[in-house]
Order: C-alpha cells, then structure tokens, then sequence
C-alpha cells in the first residue's frame, strides 16, 4: 500500500492545492473536509487523473472524529507519512462586537482542531516506529496580528507555538513538525474576509483589494498552489532536518 498524506479542509483552496501537489509526490491522498459535497469532488478528480485518494468528511473540531479520521484512512491507503492540519476558518469583526459563541467555535476548529490532529498523528507514527511529517496551517496573522481578526490572530499565534511545542517534544521520534504562514492568498476564505473588511471601512471590495496588494512586496496576490509547494517542500527528503518552524509565505509582506 502507499504512503499517506492527510490533508484537514481538502475540499478548497490551499487544501485542494496541497492534494493534488502531494499526490503528484507518490502520496496517496486522505481528502478530509467539513463540507460533504467538496471533499469526494476533490478525491474524484484526484482519482479520475491516476493518483490514489478517498475522501473523508470530519469535523476538526471533534477530537474523536480526528483520530477515527487517522484509523480509518490508514486502513484505506496505507502507513501514514504526513499529516496537514490545514483546516480552519475566519472572521471579522471589531474586538468589542466579536460574539462569544464564533470565538469558541473558531478556536475549537483552528486551535484545538491542529492540537488533535498533533495528537492523533503523531500517536499513529510512534506506533510505526519510523516518523512522520506534520504541517500545521498558521498564518501571517499569527506573526503580526491583525485589526478586526483577533480571534483568528490569536488562535494562529497559538498554532505557531504549539507547532514549536509539538516539534521538542516529538523530535526524539523523528516527527518533525512545521508551520506555514499564508499571506494574501486568494481562496474563498479570502473572499468572504474581504467582503466583509470592505463593509466595515466602507470600502468597495475592489479598493480594499488593492490597498492589500500596495502591501505586498512581490506586487500580486498569492494563489494556493505557492503554498501548496511550502507543503510540499516541508514534507520531502530535503527538509528532513527542519522542525519547530513556521515559514512566511507572503511575497513579502512581513519579514522576521
């Protein structure tokens, strides 16, 4: 059987882009999503090009779900080499208007979700005894935080210090772990961020869009497959020796 990569919110955006560049790298592909009608599109499309994929909907948000994800995924496709805690969501608001429940829904999904996922990858690549890969989905919101997103702020700069935490404790195993920052990419996650950014400074979305993009040094938006390679790169023979680190992928926006 092949080696297996678990990749959390598959069914759009970076996720998406993070399958079908895995696959391209001989992995067979757990195509894991919240939405039932993403996911086994993606998994389709993966497997009508020749790649090996299946699709899995799970709530990150249930840690049981996450290890059921892991053993069921497994027993379809193979030992597991890698797994993406790519998954999460967002919203804007002022700090003074944020509502409690999106507050604990958004932290249960992107910080608690990365947590169980840590956990159950890495119980699964102790019980085989060789290491394993995983890739936690941060954010450049998560190294500067910013206005209207402090739930979202703080649940990424939370990820990036779990991501660390993750990295000492598992290293002896030989279980690296690693963290990608995305900028300004253009997903429908960024969409609905910009939509609503532009309403509350009265802006068009064209206009806030572009003072987005004065702020990017490589002068245009990221699309998912720039971090799709990040992914990728983190997960191949040549980062081996590279754990506990969070990577801007921002064309320049922040430097640190």
């Amino acid at each position: 059987m092949s080696k297996t990569a678990i990749i959390t919110g598959a069914g759009q955006g970076i996720g998406e882009a993070a399958a079908y560049r895995l696959a391209q790298d001989g992995f067979a592909i757990a195509v894991a999503d919240i939405n039932e009608k993403t996911a086994p599109k993606v998994a389709q499309n993966l497997r009508e090009q020749g790649y090996q994929a299946q699709a899995y909907i799970v709530d990150v948000a249930d840690r049981d779900a996450v290890f059921d994800l892991v053993d069921q995924a497994v027993a379809d496709l193979g030992k597991l080499a890698v797994f993406v805690n790519n998954a999460g969501e967002a919203f804007i608001d002022p700090i003074i208007d944020s509502d409690p429940e999106q507050i604990s829904h958004l932290l249960d999904v992107n910080l608690k979700g990365t947590f169980w996922g840590i956990q159950a990858a890495a119980k699964r690549f102790k019980q085989q005894g060789n290491g394993g890969r995983i890739i936690n989905a941060a954010s450049l919101a998560g190294v500067e935080a910013s206005a209207l997103q402090s739930a979202y702020s703080a649940s990424k700069f939370g990820i990036r210090g779990l991501t660390q935490s993750a990295a000492k404790e598992l290293a002896a195993d030989q279980i690296t772990v690693n963290a990608y920052n995305p900028g300004i990419v253009r997903t429908p996650l960024r969409d609905a961020i910009d939509e609503k950014t532009s309403k509350l400074k009265g802006l068009s979305v064209a206009e806030q869009q572009a003072n987005c993009l004065t702020e990017i040094g490589l002068g245009r938006e990221g699309v998912p497959a720039d971090v799709a390679e990040v992914i990728a790169w983190f997960v191949s023979p040549s980062a081996a020796y590279i754990t506990g680190q969070s990577l801007l992928v921002d064309g320049g926006m922040k430097f640190h």
